[in-house]
This record gives structure tokens, sequence and C-alpha cells, in this order.
């Protein structure tokens, strides 16, 4: 069976995400930190469907923490390697740069950056030597154009951006693609406290999306049907930004 490794698999976009390749013949390995109600109805979606699956809990900021997954998940699984990973689990802490602490700068470059590193470093040998495999990034609408309040979490996604384009030239030769998801306002627990019915009206489809639309674009990243795509950066913004 496949394996497949989503991080950040207890929140709304995560779920779909690790929903969708389930139902593909993924086994998914459920990445999460703190939630663990919202990681074990994910994994209950996918057992009660048929599906295959996991619980993992590490922090993507801790290098150390990565690493010992991996080798504790080797060590269980030696026939086995993850050939897709999601890297999806990511934090905001918004502020006006005047005004933002270091830690606020800090903590979101950790974690929505540096994860990117040190995760996809670990899983790249298995994926080389095997010659195959699909990492797929989700960044962000900020990480494209900028938003005020948002320079630790638009560089962050701006760092992702470019290193996806970077690496999906160092390791195409050997059969394995990079590629970005870029979603824009997305129904979720964190975009709840926007105002909807104003912000909709930027968006040329005239709403918000939903998690299931970003799953469905990581679902056909990982498939055969987007073997000849790499280093590309998809958005699902609802045309608000092309």
């Amino acid at each position: 069976m496949k394996v497949a490794l989503v991080t950040g698999g207890s929140g709304d976009i995560g779920k779909a995400i690790c929903v969708k390749l389930a139902a593909a013949g993924f086994h998914v390995i459920i990445h999460y930190r703190s939630n663990a109600t919202g990681a074990e109805l994910t994994l209950s979606h996918i057992t009660g469907t048929g599906g295959s699956g996991e619980l993992i809990r590490f922090d993507i900021s801790d290098k150390n923490q990565i690493r010992s997954f991996h080798q504790a998940w080797k060590e269980k699984n030696p026939e086995k390697y993850i050939s897709v990973l999601v890297n999806n689990a990511g934090i905001n802490a918004d502020n006006l740069m005047i005004f933002m602490e270091d830690r606020q700068w800090e903590s979101v470059i950790e974690t929505n950056l540096n994860s990117f590193f040190y995760l996809t470093k670990a899983l790249l040998t298995d994926m080389i030597l095997n010659k195959h495999g699909r990492i797929i990034n989700i960044v962000s609408l900020s990480g494209q154009k900028g938003l005020p309040g948002q320079t630790n979490y638009a560089g962050a996604k701006a760092g992702v951006i470019g290193a996806t384009k970077a690496l999906a030239q160092e390791v195409g030769k050997k059969n394995i693609t990079v590629n970005a998801v870029s979603p824009g306002y997305i129904r979720t627990e964190m975009t709840k406290e926007l105002d909807e019915d104003q912000l909709k009206k930027l968006v040329p489809l005239n709403r918000f999306g939903t998690p299931e639309e970003v799953a469905e674009v990581v679902d056909f990243l990982a498939s055969e049907k987007a073997s000849y795509i790499t280093g590309a950066v998809i958005p699902v913004n609802g045309g608000l930004y092309t």
C-alpha cells in the first residue's frame, strides 16, 4: 500500500486532504501537534469508510522530533517508504511589522518554512532511492501577493514557494515532483472570524472555497495523472489572484 504523510491532519484542510488520499488508496499518516481530538476525528472518518491510516504526534518546528519520528516509523515499517508528503501544517501570528514581537516572527518562520526543510529532507532520501515521490506544499495567497499584517506569514510562504521551484529542478530526474497549492479564502476554523459577506465580494466566483476543493487538487498532484507537472504553484482562490 502506498503511504502518504499529511502534516496538520487535524485541521479542516488537513482533514479533507487525508480523507481524499485515503479514498485514493493511500495509507495516510495523520500528523498533529496539539489537536488530538481533531486528528482522531480524521482517522475515524478514514477508517469508517474503509480507508487506512494512523496518527503521529510531533512538533514540526523541532528538527529533532522530526528525525525521531522518521527513524521510529522506518524501524516499524522496514519494507515501506513514504512516497507522498503534504506539507500542510502551519500557523499565523498576524501583526503590523512595527508592532511584531520577535517571537511572532520566529514561530511563524519555524513552523511554516523551517519545517518544510527538515521534514522534506528527512523523507527525500527514500524517494530518491525508490525513484518516485510526490511533495506537495500548501502555501497561501499571502505568500504570492503579500497581505498587510502578515509579513511573517507571507515571508514564510513565499519562501516555501521559492523552495518548491528550486527543489523541483533538483529531483525531477529521480521521478519526484514538487508542487505547491495556494489557497485563497477557504471556509475553515482559521477564517471563521473574517467577514465573509464582505470579503467574498473581492472574489470573482463570489464565495469562499471549501477544504474539499483544496483536497481535490492535492489528490490530483499526488496521482500519476500529474506525473508531468512539477515546480508549479496552483491557485485555489476563486480567481482572486492569478
